[in-house]
């Protein structure tokens, strides 16, 4: 019983999120929008099936989700492998529905359309799409269990920069430093230690419909089953709280509102039929505080299968 209410709210879920009118909106060419803006469109497709998150669950899991993109988006190795790390999500999100023709059309348009709008870009472009994504993420330090464990993150919520690894496809390993003349004639190299243990990387990943995207950014996060905690930090809580307290209007709120309304007229909120209530799902044990509420059924799960 549990693995069709699994199956169903997975289809709900992704069928909403590639809904073609929804998508046409987000590859509009527009500003960056709010972080509320993002809250509110992540809570309506939360809840786009009849799966109903509490709303302590709904608060990790966005951090969870929020903290693993910016992980992804600052460790990339250069800025244009921001869209292979996108082809990693949807290849897992593909995963999910092979079983269902119509979504997985809705999900391989929508690769094409992003192939079709980013691929021809400069490495300058993304390097900006990358910067103004990192900037809307800067304030956010928030404590990932999984990370602390890698030791990828420290306790104050930043991100640990590793000092190994394959360097980005196209630069060479570092420590050699060649000089020029003026002519462009190379006259003298020097070489230094650089500390790290880098390496050249086996092939470019690939920017088709399908193939290996090679960079492992965007795939599970979660080799083995482990629960999944967030943990904001006290200056990060108190940065946030300063600026709900001290936000002033904004100036593009009216063009903000009307982005999102016409966003969400591409969602349905899914109502469960006849007299079933649906179910809800407690993902995190520090739920346990909530109150049990009669009229739904409580399903207890742990966050062991996250592609985010």
């Amino acid at each position: 019983m549990f693995g069709s209410f699994v199956f169903t709210v997975m289809n709900d879920i992704i069928a909403t999120m590639f809904n073609k009118k929804f998508m046409e909106e987000l590859f509009k060419p527009q500003e960056l929008y709010s972080k509320k803006a993002l809250r509110t469109v992540y809570d309506r497709l939360a809840h786009a099936s009849i799966m109903r998150l509490n709303q302590a669950s709904m608060d990790k899991l966005y951090d969870l989700m929020t903290m693993a993109f910016k992980y992804q988006v600052l460790l990339c190795p250069r800025p244009k492998d921001i869209l292979l790390i996108t082809f990693n999500h949807l290849d897992a999100i593909k995963d999910f529905i092979l079983d269902s023709p119509s979504i997985l059309n809705q999900v391989d348009e929508t690769f094409r359309q992003l192939i079709d709008t980013y691929a021809s870009l400069s490495d300058g472009e993304f390097q900006l799409i990358r910067q103004t994504l990192l900037i809307f993420f800067q304030d956010m330090h928030i404590r990932v269990s999984i990370f602390l464990k890698d030791k990828v993150q420290n306790s104050n919520g930043r991100f640990v920069l590793p000092t190994s690894g394959p360097v980005p496809w196209g630069t060479e390993v570092p420590g050699l430093i060649r000089i020029f003349n003026s002519k462009g004639d190379e006259i003298k190299r020097t070489e230094f230690v650089h500390g790290g243990n880098y390496l050249l990387p086996l092939r470019e990943g690939s920017f088709d419909l399908y193939g290996d995207r090679v960079i492992k950014l965007g795939t599970n996060m979660y080799s083995i089953s482990r629960p999944v905690e967030t943990h904001m930090s006290g200056t990060a809580k108190n940065t946030a709280s300063r600026i709900k307290e001290n936000a002033a209007p904004n100036p593009l709120a009216k063009e903000e509102l009307n982005f999102l309304a016409r966003l969400m007229g591409g969602l349905e909120i899914k109502k469960p039929l006849g007299t079933e209530a649906g179910f809800r799902l407690n993902l995190f044990t520090t739920d346990e505080e909530e109150e049990y509420d009669q009229s739904q059924f409580w399903c207890g799960a742990g966050a062991d299968k996250g592609w985010l």
